[in-house]
């Protein structure tokens, strides 16, 4: 019988190591996994490269993992605003790396990995200091730069609903980076708010299958 949930937050992160690659859904406050972060930060991984589409807000979540210093690196689309003071500061420290990604960009090269393509040409960021080093190419008059896949160790993820397979439905926009990092992961972890039996779950509304999900878990009360 397949059966991905798991009867904690603590045991669904447990083997997560230091130095790991983790995509985290989310934008801003919105789909962002927080039970599964707070749980990540008691196990205790450090040396981590998150990709997420901003660097944390205010005090809790992403921000918090940045605030105990347990991220190497980040890679984002926007990294700075009114209340990411932690990652500023460290940033300026030369504590953290950056790895600035167009939005566009930074969902369509988490989907490229997903799909199993290696890499596509863009025009966004072309002659700007993020394509230096990059391959560049002239397609019917108009210069593109050329983006690699983004792939990642474990994806974390909020959704709405999810049963013991692994078939996921989403809450409106708390949808967004969700179901293409849920692909371009090895192994991707669902925080739902509600898990449901066999069923109960309209297979026309699924949004991401559960063949791209390892583990269910419910969220924090």
């Amino acid at each position: 019988m397949i059966d991905k949930t798991c009867e904690s937050l603590e045991r669904a992160v447990a083997d997560i190591p230091d130095g790991a690659t983790i995509m985290i859904g989310g934008f801003g406050n919105a789909g962002m996994p927080s039970s599964l972060i707070d749980a990540l930060l008691a196990q205790g991984a450090r040396e981590l490269t998150i990709v997420n589409n901003n660097a944390g807000n205010g005090e809790t979540g992403l921000a918090a993992l940045i605030r105990e210093k347990r991220v190497r690196k980040m890679v984002c689309s926007f990294p700075r605003q009114a209340d990411s003071h932690h990652f500023d500061a460290l940033y300026r420290a030369g504590e953290i790396e950056l790895e600035l990604t167009p939005q566009g960009n930074l969902a369509e090269r988490i989907r490229a990995a997903g799909a199993g393509i290696g890499g596509f040409f863009t025009p966004t960021g072309f002659g700007t200091l993020l394509a230096e080093g990059k391959e560049t190419r002239v397609i019917d008059g108009r210069n593109y730069v050329f983006e690699t896949p983004i792939h990642a160790d474990f994806a974390l993820i909020k959704a709405l609903r999810g049963d013991r397979w692994g078939n996921l439905v989403y809450r409106k926009t708390a949808r967004n980076f969700g179901p293409i990092m849920a692909m371009a992961a090895k192994t991707t972890i669902a925080q739902v708010v509600e898990v449901v039996g066999l069923g109960e779950i309209d297979p026309e509304t699924v949004v991401t299958p559960g063949i791209f999900v390892q583990r269910v878990v419910r969220e924090a009360a």
